[in-house]
């Protein structure tokens, strides 16, 4: 893939267009991010094309939930640290792949009747509504599998093959995604505190935002400054989105939105604005917002969009 270059919009003003004086505008960055996100689309698809041994139905339920429109935040979160670090998009594709493939088992198995028992994800049906729970299951499961074939057999060289793989799994396995999401339901018993709550959604919902910007500086061949860098800005950035998150569950539009709303009530869920309030909530995730910024700084020009991103993430409506 060739790989795409905005240049900075200099010395612009702060206003609807621009983000903040000396940054890529938002207009700029969705351009760029458009074209990222249907290059991993495209290959999204490709690795999907499964041979006649895969069951048709299991084929059928891995694209249905992979290749359901959505915002691909993740995987181009890979390629946007791999291109801040000075790397090529076309080697981070695969691990964009991976990592997109660790998100969407995750949601289907979030869905099931046992966790959070939704019918709704990105406007459709969830995987096991549209077709059953036994086959949401393994769909689920074939998508984490697959993940790691992905990232194993299209990494170059194998070393770093090796090193994501490892990388990958520490951030979807006991101690970060998944036993954030067993906390997450353990909290809805009670013993809340914003300590608690901050824990939690920094494996569950930060742990694989974390990783994927990892990831990409590792492909892009970063020094251990660049990776720290794109590390904090993980973390904040994972803090963020799962803030806003919670706040678009109490004031979004289910329409716009895609999923159904106000269920974290129902299920006595800890949320940020449930425990902290509204404004409180807010002030957070624009001071997480503040912070990632400031982890990047030191990445020049080539981070741009990334700034961009986060400034995006806090003001979303989906």
């Amino acid at each position: 893939m060739q790989r795409e270059r905005i240049e900075a919009a200099g010395d612009e003003e702060p206003g609807s267009d621009g983000i903040m004086a000396g940054t890529v505008c938002w207009e700029d960055t969705q351009l760029h991010l458009d074209a990222l996100r249907r290059s991993v689309d495209s290959a999204l698809d490709g690795f999907t094309r499964l041979p006649e041994d895969c069951p048709p139905r299991l084929r059928e339920a891995m694209r249905y939930s992979l290749l359901a429109e959505g915002k691909r935040l993740r995987p181009l979160l890979v390629l946007l640290a791999a291109e801040a670090c000075g790397g090529r998009i076309s080697d981070a594709l695969p691990a964009a792949c991976a990592v997109e493939m660790i998100h969407a088992y995750s949601l289907i198995h979030d869905d099931l009747p046992a966790m959070d028992d939704d019918d709704l994800r990105r406007g459709r049906p969830t995987c096991h509504r549209q077709f059953d729970e036994a086959t949401a299951i393994l769909a689920g499961d074939a998508l984490l599998t697959l993940a790691f074939e992905v990232l194993a057999k299209h990494t170059s060289p194998k070393e770093k093959a090796g090193e994501c793989c490892a990388l990958l799994a520490e951030a979807a396995g006991p101690c970060r995604l998944v036993g954030g999401q067993v906390d997450d339901i353990l909290a809805e018993k009670g013993g809340h505190s914003p300590e608690l709550l901050e824990h939690i959604h920094r494996r569950k919902t930060g742990a694989l935002i974390e990783v994927s910007l990892v990831l990409g500086a590792v492909l892009a061949g970063a020094d251990d400054r660049r990776r720290r860098a794109v590390a904090e800005y993980g973390r904040c950035l994972g803090l963020a989105f799962q803030i806003t998150d919670d706040l678009l569950d109490v004031e979004g539009e289910e329409d716009v939105v895609g999923k159904r709303l106000g269920k974290d009530q129902d299920r006595s869920k800890l949320t940020f604005p449930g425990l902290l309030g509204i404004d409180e909530s807010r002030r957070r995730a624009a001071a997480a917002v503040d912070q990632a910024c400031r982890a990047v700084e030191g990445l020049g020009a080539d981070a741009r969009h990334l700034t961009a991103l986060a400034r995006f993430i806090a003001e979303r409506k989906r």
